[in-house]
């Protein structure tokens, strides 16, 4: 079909406005449309809103520099689609399914358009909540024991700047992909290109990259290709979760998401809320989290995101709207940085929904419930000591506060990832050793071993 062409009429940052002869040839709103720069380059707009006067503003998807007035405009008459199939394993994407890994085209015979707009319809066949809760043994200890991951739950690791979301985000791929052989989809969107760069060379070193799909939209990316890399990891998600397999869906980072929308909203014109967040923020955190679950036909989609907090700030808007959809949440904890208590997750900020004897078993609910009942004394006991010190407290109390310091010792791990930085051999730990290390401590089996012996170890010995 022959659309009639448009031309651009204005360009202010990210947001294009193109004119069309008539309001009827105004094309869909997700419709994407192509034109080319000065410089000879291909310039992808999607529709955002119809104007008046049969002008469409639109969202580039790249860089408008050197974008010229009256440009000409061809409508695509399609949303955005991306390839996907088996030819996407091992390759990286951006937001339009094209490869920026240098290795050549991706040649798949199918192509999927990355916005949903059948969610509701989707939603008549879910079985998610009656599947029997399967447990993803994750080799990390404190999450192993206080914020069990099942398959098809979504996880958050809440953080400010610097407190290693990207780290342990890697070393839970690193252990779940290689321990339990499945695939994964790893959406960057809106980091740093560094760490991009180095969680390609990772992967390649530790030959992951066979089981992974990879799609990056960075910092360096318009606002546009940042907000748009979400909906094209979760596209890709559904396509392996459609050959009944059981998938893992990397997001780092999803607060940079919802900061993309509002730059959007705001580049768009709308009022923003009183908190400065744009007023679409609860739909599009919605809807790109209704896309994660476990549907008929048995596989699902388990989805661990990176969530940045602003000045570590947990009451945040954006923070607050992105966790009301996890089932568990760790918090990483700038105090727990600072006494070298590395993964640095809050035991006492952070919980999880899974957390539940039906679910995990009796001894894990019995020994994790443990294990939180003495972090709780251990920090009311902490405030005494830091003011008359350790040898004025109570016979019983010492030995809470004793014991407790060796499970929070012991709940440290060594990450294979940050082997180069540490010089420390990472460690693989089975839920069984943490449930028998932290038994052991809580029972007072261990306590004629001095607490440096239980930090940044394996199993117990």
């Amino acid at each position: 079909m022959n659309h009639p062409k448009g031309w651009v009429v204005g360009v202010q940052g990210p947001v294009v406005d193109v004119k069309f002869p008539s309001q009827e040839a105004i094309p869909a709103i997700y419709e994407v449309m192509e034109t080319t720069t000065a410089d000879n380059r291909r310039l992808v707009l999607e529709v955002a809103e119809h104007l008046p006067g049969g002008v469409a503003r639109c969202i580039a998807m790249a860089s408008t520099l050197n974008l010229q007035r009256a440009a000409s405009v061809v409508r695509g008459g399609t949303s955005i689609e991306i390839p996907v199939g088996e030819e996407c394993y091992g390759r990286i994407m951006n937001v339009l399914g094209d490869p920026i890994d240098r290795q050549g085209p991706i040649r798949a015979k199918e192509r999927k358009p990355i916005r949903r707009l059948d969610l509701r319809k989707q939603a008549a066949g879910v079985k998610g909540l009656t599947q029997k809760a399967q447990m993803l043994e994750t080799g990390i200890k404190i999450i192993d024991l206080l914020f069990p991951m099942l398959k098809g739950s979504k996880t958050g690791i809440l953080g400010g700047a610097g407190l290693g979301k990207s780290v342990l985000i890697l070393e839970l791929i690193q252990h779940i992909v290689e321990r339990h052989h499945g695939a994964f989809v790893f959406t960057g969107v809106g980091e740093r290109i560094r760490e991009g760069n180095e969680l390609y060379h990772e992967m390649s070193m530790h030959r992951l990259l066979s089981k992974g799909m990879l799609v990056y939209g960075q910092m360096n990316e318009p606002p546009g290709g940042r907000f748009g890399v979400a909906a094209t990891g979760a596209t890709l998600a559904e396509y392996i979760q459609k050959q009944n397999k059981d998938v893992l869906f990397f997001v780092d980072n999803i607060f940079r998401y919802v900061q993309a929308g509002a730059e959007i909203s705001t580049l768009l014109g709308r009022v923003p809320s009183e908190t400065g967040y744009q007023p679409t923020l609860s739909s599009e955190v919605s809807e790109f989290h209704e896309r994660i679950r476990s549907a008929e036909g048995g596989g699902s989609i388990t989805s661990i995101e990176a969530v940045y907090v602003p000045a570590d700030d947990l009451t945040d808007l954006a923070v607050v709207t992105i966790f009301t959809y996890l089932d568990s949440i760790m918090v990483l904890s700038r105090e727990r940085v600072q006494l070298g208590l590395y993964p640095c997750i809050d035991p006492l900020l952070s919980s999880s929904a899974n957390l539940d004897p039906d679910v995990v078993g009796e001894r894990h609910y019995r020994t994790a419930m443990e294990a939180l009942k003495t972090f709780n004394k251990y920090e009311e006991l902490r405030r005494i000591v830091s003011v008359i010190g350790v040898d004025e407290l109570s016979r019983a109390d010492r030995t809470i506060y004793e014991r407790a310091r060796k499970l929070q010792n012991f709940l440290t791990q060594p990450f294979i990832v940050a082997e180069v930085f540490s010089g420390v051999k990472g460690q693989y730990v089975t839920l069984e050793q943490t449930l028998e290390g932290c038994d052991r401590i809580l029972q007072g089996r261990m306590d004629n071993v001095p607490e440096e012996q239980f930090y940044m170890i394996g199993a117990l010995k």
